[in-house]
């Protein structure tokens, strides 16, 4: 097949990740893919090195008319079998321009807030595939009142070869930070911001290390909450185990250093790509259970799923898996669990099968990772 992939959001986001790997995943499936980016944006980077045409681009809004001539241009050196949008501002040019060109379009939702009533009643009638990324973010979409068959499920794709276990890569961060073999790292990644459940996993994780000696924190990320996080921590009595790197742009090398990663959130998480890239790079993963954290990992066999804001739990899971007879079983099996269900290779073929084979229902429901819940029960 042909795409024409059009995301000309500027920003480091996860929504941004997420459109790279898949159109990594579709170009090395062998599909002829082109990309209109935001000019030298992460996604334009990201995809440098690809065999993906990529045309420079900036959709500010629904009526910036540079963003259609640079996708009518595209679109007219490709004819694309399919257009296929990100981000929401690109949403109703999309829709236009597939009208225009008579090609269909497909769109990706990552935000579970509503849209407003026309673009949430229209859009998803008017693209040939409209897409959540987890289950949670589908059933969130009915409950707005989406038909079923209305909405698909695609999960992220992870790159196994970006993301894999590394002794040597692992020695070389460890001695950066002053760290020997027998370390164990708790890792954060992500958004430094209150409603990522931060706090709940310092407080935990100094309760933890009262007991474990061994136990050190690695903190990665920026944001609101960074000098907050900085403060609480200097004021604590474990001050020298906690080290906050702050904002990396390549947070894949530090995964293999880790032993154990926590994504704490108390905010609802539409999916959760920071779990699914640790446990590809063999690392078993502490989730909230909350919102699609529980379908990115298998619980009690690649992490532990836990109640968020509950130190006490946080604690105890945390010293559960400073024990090795406890984390390597999980660690082992973790890197498994991510190549069957969100390698590229993977996530490209259901992908262009889910393209090709629309049926009257769509099949996302017979998932294994988590069944959708119909509105009706709640």
């Amino acid at each position: 097949m042909k795409f024409l992939f059009v995301g000309t959001n500027p920003e480091h986001t996860g929504a941004a990740t997420h459109f790279i790997a898949l159109i990594q995943a579709v170009a090395e499936a062998g599909h002829q893919v082109s990309v209109v980016a935001y000019p030298d944006g992460l996604i334009a980077r990201g995809l440098a090195h690809t065999n993906a045409r990529l045309y420079p681009a900036k959709f500010r809004n629904v009526f910036d008319l540079r963003g259609y001539a640079a996708t009518f241009k595209a679109a007219r050196q490709l004819k694309p079998d399919m257009l296929v949008g990100n981000f929401g501002k690109e949403y109703w040019p999309l829709i236009l321009m597939g009208r225009l060109l008579r090609v269909p379009v497909t769109l990706f939702r990552h935000r579970t807030p509503p849209m407003s009533r026309l673009s949430g009643y229209l859009l998803p009638r008017l693209a040939k595939h409209f897409f959540a990324v987890s289950q949670h973010a589908r059933q969130a979409y009915l409950d707005c009142g989406i038909p079923g068959d209305l909405v698909q499920v695609l999960y992220n794709p992870v790159n196994m070869a970006q993301c894999r276990p590394d002794p040597q890569q692992r020695r070389e961060i460890l001695d950066s930070l002053g760290l020997g073999d027998d370390a164990i790292v708790l890792g954060y990644a992500g958004r430094i911001h209150g409603s990522k459940g931060i706090f709940t996993l310092l407080e935990a994780a100094e309760q933890a290390m009262a007991s474990e000696p061994q136990l050190h924190c690695l903190w990665l990320g920026h944001g609101p909450s960074s000098q907050e996080l900085h403060e609480r921590i200097t004021a604590g009595a474990f001050a020298e185990r906690h080290h906050v790197l702050g904002w990396i742009n390549d947070v894949h090398p530090y995964y293999t250093a880790l032993s154990m990663l926590a994504f704490p959130s108390i905010a609802t998480e539409t999916f959760g790509r920071v779990s699914v890239e640790a446990q590809a790079s063999g690392v078993p993963v502490l989730g909230s259970d909350i919102g699609g954290i529980p379908e990115t990992l298998s619980p009690n066999v690649t992490g532990l799923l836990l109640p968020p804001n509950d130190v006490g739990a946080w604690r105890d899971a945390i010293l559960s898996m400073c024990d090795p007879a406890r984390r390597m079983p999980m660690a082992a099996a973790a890197r498994d669990f991510v190549q069957q269900h969100f390698s590229t290779s993977v996530i490209a073929d259901e992908f262009v099968k889910l393209l090709r084979d629309k049926p009257p229902e769509h099949s996302s429901a017979s998932h294994p990772l988590q069944q959708p819940r119909d509105s009706s029960a709640r």
